[in-house]
C-alpha cells in the first residue's frame, strides 16, 4: 500500500470525490481564520452565504438518493442543486474574507472537483432511472437555473427529517453558519 504525496496526487488525479467535501469544509474554515474583512464585504457575502445554505437545505429535504429521480423543488430548476449552493456560498465567503486570494482558490476547486463529480453523478442517475433521466436532463441544466422553462415546475414537499437524515444537512448549515460568525468577527 502506497502513502504520502505520491498517493495523494494519484488520488487527486483519479479518485477526487474522496476529498471534495474535505476541500470545501478547508476553504470555509481557511477563509474564515484568516479574513481580512471589511464591513461592505462582510454585508455583500452574507446573502450569498445565506443563499447557499438556503438552497442546500431546500435541495436536501428534496433529493432521495438513489430510490426514485428528484425531478422537484429545485431539482425542477438544476440537476446539481447541491453544487449551486455550494458555489453560491463559496463565493459568498470569498468575497467576506476580503481575500484577493480566494476568488481563485475557490475558482481551482470548483475546476479540480466539480466537473468530473457532475459526470459521475448524472452517469450514474442515466444507470438507475434510464429514459426518466433523459427526458428530465434534456429539460433540465446540469447548473445554471431554467427559470424560464415551458413546463410546469412541481414545489413538491420539502422534508427537514430527509433533509437531516439524508445529508445531515442543518447541521452543516450550523456549521456554516458558525464559519461565517467567525470570519466576522475578523471586523473587531
Amino acid at each position: 500500500m502506497k502513502f504520502g504525496f505520491q498517493k495523494f496526487l494519484k488520488d487527486i488525479r483519479h479518485r477526487r470525490e474522496r476529498y471534495r467535501q474535505f476541500t470545501g469544509i478547508s476553504f470555509v474554515m481557511l477563509v474564515s481564520i484568516v479574513a481580512q474583512a471589511g464591513k461592505t464585504l462582510v454585508i455583500i457575502g452574507l446573502p450569498l452565504v445565506l443563499l447557499g445554505i438556503a438552497v442546500r437545505l431546500w435541495a436536501s429535504g428534496h433529493i432521495k438518493k438513489d430510490k426514485a429521480l428528484a425531478v422537484d423543488g429545485p431539482y425542477a430548476y438544476v440537476r446539481h442543486p447541491l453544487y449551486v449552493g455550494n458555489i453560491t456560498l463559496g463565493i459568498g465567503f470569498s468575497i467576506a474574507s476580503g481575500l484577493w486570494w480566494s476568488t481563485p482558490l475557490l475558482v481551482l476547486i470548483l475546476l479540480v472537483f466539480y466537473p468530473p463529480a457532475i459526470q459521475r453523478e448524472d452517469e450514474k442517475l442515466h444507470r438507475i432511472f434510464k429514459e426518466d433521466w433523459e427526458e428530465w436532463s434534456r429539460k433540465t441544466r446540469a447548473l445554471m437555473p431554467g427559470f424560464f422553462q415551458e413546463k410546469p415546475v412541481s414545489l413538491g414537499s420539502w422534508s427537514f427529517k430527509q433533509s437531516l437524515m439524508q445529508n445531515g444537512e442543518p447541521i452543516i448549515a450550523l456549521f456554516l453558519l458558525f464559519w461565517f460568525y467567525f470570519l466576522s468577527l475578523s471586523l473587531y
